[in-house]
């Protein structure tokens, strides 16, 4: 062991994993802490919503590495673990029940927490929402017969299908007029909507939820113009990032979220950050963005290992990520500015590719279902048109 300060690790998901991994394999040789809020391993969460909550794998199944590759690592994990102070100037970490940390460099990691929507009865904590498998294993107990989903972001989607994959009898409320419909277009949304249909889920569309009731083990939702009864209802309606670590620590804030360099260094000398906690500098795009994707996340954590061990890397990739609605693929790549038309291709027997331009014709975003070419030339085309705005 070094007697100079190691490596801390603020976060147990696929940011941090991916920052303990990418120190080592940089050549960095201190002691690395991981301070884990879960009682887990790192491990694979985009299949909470897929393979867990359809019963297909157990949690064992998700783990990201074993026990024996942190030991072989010296990466040292602490579970159940919550940081509740980080010193910028003295270098160091405290963890509640646990000794203070001190730091040649710091992670910060923490990730983001499920929203909750601003209604009466919408922060009862036996609402449902999706972020540990903790979340995924109660939902999977409790829907398995009749269930509500707040939302058609992805989670939402995702979630629904598979818990009519499971038999149950789902509704999806949403104040969008088809899912997704503002983020990709009528012609997705429209796909969507069928996709989910043919699921067995049922759509109950432009429906704000106004309040949550709950009586003994039955819950209502009201919207402006329905009631929905289930025992069970996941709210998947946005993520909010953890940031009461870094901004109690002085670091510098915008956009809800960490500000950071596209080397994934913070305001504070030594600290850097990855994953949705972090809004950073793209060098591709030439701006600041803020994502909360599976695959940035690992690649912040990437970034952010690499620099901790004195090497040189720098996040400049176009942000992307892949879902599973039922038995489909979706496989999108964009900027996140959003677009202002959409060129959609129907390739037949249900591939289609959607093609988003901005205000100038610039291509900013693609999204593909069975078309892997179109997305991979997509993805080239969207990072090579990138500007400063």
């Amino acid at each position: 062991m070094s007697s100079e300060p190691g490596i801390v690790i603020v976060g147990g998901g696929p940011a941090g994993l991916s920052a303990a991994r990418a120190y080592r394999a940089a050549g960095g040789e201190l002691d690395v802490t991981l301070v884990a809020a879960e009682n887990r391993l790192p491990y694979e969460r985009p299949a909470l919503t897929k393979e867990l909550l359809r019963g297909q794998a157990s949690a064992d199944d998700l783990a990201l590495e074993d026990e024996p590759w942190f030991a072989r690592n010296r990466v040292a994990v602490l579970r159940s673990a919550r940081a509740v102070a980080l010193d910028a100037e003295r270098r160091a970490i405290t963890v509640e029940e646990h000794e203070e940390l001190p730091y040649s460099a710091c992670v910060v990691a923490t990730g983001s927490e499920p929203a909750r929507l601003p209604v009466p009865g919408g922060d009862d904590p036996r609402l449902h929402t999706m972020r540990t498998v903790e979340d995924s294993l109660a939902l999977a107990g409790e829907g398995n017969g009749e269930a509500v989903v707040v939302g058609s972001g992805f989670i939402g989607c995702e979630a629904a299908a598979s818990l009519a994959t499971r038999g149950a009898r789902v509704t999806l409320v949403t104040d969008e007029p088809a899912p997704q419909a503002a983020r990709l277009g009528p012609e997705v949304a429209a796909r969507l909507a069928g996709w989910l249909e043919e699921a067995g889920v049922a759509l109950a569309t432009g429906q704000g939820v106004e309040r949550f009731e709950r009586r003994g083990e039955e819950w209502t939702v009201h919207t402006a113009t329905a009631t929905v009864h289930a025992p069970a209802v996941l709210c998947a309606v946005g993520v909010t990032p953890r940031v009461s670590l870094a901004e109690d620590a002085g670091l510098a804030l915008a956009g809800g979220a960490v500000v950071a360099d596209a080397s994934m260094r913070s305001s504070a000398p030594g600290v850097l950050v990855a994953g949705d906690v972090a809004f950073a500098d793209n060098a591709g795009a030439g701006r600041p963005l803020r994502v909360e994707h599976w695959g940035e996340a690992l690649r912040h954590g990437e970034v952010a290992g690499t620099v901790a061990a004195g090497r040189e890397d720098a996040w400049r990739q176009a942000p992307g990520f892949w879902s599973q609605i039922g038995e489909r693929w979706l496989k999108y790549v964009a900027w996140g500015d959003g677009h202002e038309s959409v060129a959609f291709e129907d390739h037949g027997d249900g591939a289609f590719t959607a093609w988003y331009l901005d205000g100038k014709g610039v291509l900013v975003g693609v999204l593909t279902h069975e078309r892997d070419d179109d997305y991979a030339r997509g993805r080239e085309l969207v990072e090579g048109a990138a500007l400063p705005r």
